[in-house]
């Protein structure tokens, strides 16, 4: 298309990235909607990652050939370690133990990139046999790396359907990051590389929105919440304290606090440590007005009466 190697398919998934990054920019200036940051910086780099990938290489490209490659495989890492950090971030899932930090990985991927790929290319002048020297190593570490995200947060038990719903769409997210390296041995076929990467983003999509219509279904049950601290009951109906007083994760562990869970039950369906429940814990009873668990579900109990 437009007289390069783009695909249509591609032009298609920027097309409908830029439209959800457009609609989530507009949709988070508004009063009852915040903390769409990381999403957003999501959907950029997918942008980036569908412009570089399917218009690039160019021959009228200025510098060297091997820049355009540089460019393209240096944003698909970059976009690869953000989809994980989201995951991190977002969900507070933590797969890998030792030194397995987002910072190191990222410093893995990058050092695996100069070492593995530009330095051979530099000897062989052959970018056949970098990538190959490139991505199979990083196949057979991104899908040892699904398997344990899998063990993980596996849990078909999880009485909480929302919660399986996110996990089984995180699995989708990360499992496209796995199948990325197969897919650029495979060869140069657009519409199936960029449709299982593009698959990752319209999961986190989902996620997105799936939280949002959980948070407003239980939106009656949180004003109550709210309604603990003086301050906030002025203005009960306002949709905005959903967003701003707590944090996105504090809600969901505010409404597991409220169906009488413990925290390590809470710990146990949200796939995270009983010490960071505890932690969220804190916060919630210290934004709320409450010195413990016990007083926080009492004054909720009063209110909701």
């Amino acid at each position: 298309m437009f007289g390069t190697s783009i695909h249509w398919t591609t032009f298609f998934y920027l097309l409908l990235d830029t439209v959800i990054v457009l609609f989530t920019l507009y949709y988070s200036t508004r009063k009852y909607s915040s903390g769409y940051k990381r999403f957003l910086s999501l959907g950029v780099l997918f942008i980036l990652y569908n412009a570089t990938g399917g218009f690039l290489p160019i021959e009228n490209f200025p510098g060297p050939f091997i820049l355009q490659y540089i460019i393209t495989y240096g944003v698909a890492i970059t976009l690869c370690v953000y989809i994980l950090f989201y995951l991190y971030k977002e969900y507070d899932i933590i797969v890998l133990k030792y030194n397995s930090s987002i910072k190191n990985l990222a410093i893995l991927s990058a050092g695996s990139f100069v070492v593995l790929y530009l330095i051979p290319y530099f000897f062989t002048e052959s970018l056949d046999y970098a990538r190959l020297l490139f991505t199979v190593p990083i196949s057979i570490l991104a899908f040892v790396f699904l398997w344990i995200f899998y063990k993980r947060i596996s849990n078909p038990e999880n009485p909480n359907s929302y919660i399986l719903r996110r996990n089984k769409l995180s699995i989708i997210s990360v499992t496209s990051v796995a199948l990325l390296p197969i897919l650029t041995v495979i060869g140069d076929y657009q519409w199936l590389t960029f449709t299982a990467m593009n698959a990752a983003f319209y999961a986190i999509t989902i996620i997105e929105i799936d939280r949002h219509l959980y948070f407003l279904e239980n939106k009656t049950k949180m004003y109550e919440v709210f309604a603990m601290n003086k301050e906030q009951a002025i203005n009960p109906a306002d949709t905005k304290i959903i967003y701003e007083n707590l944090t996105r994760r504090e809600i969901e562990i505010t409404l597991s606090i409220l169906s009488n869970l413990s925290y390590k039950q809470i710990a146990k369906d949200l796939f995270i440590a009983e010490s960071t429940v505890s932690k969220h814990a804190s916060n919630i009873y210290k934004k709320t007005g409450v010195k413990n668990r016990r007083q926080f579900i009492s004054r909720y109990r009063k209110k909701s009466k």
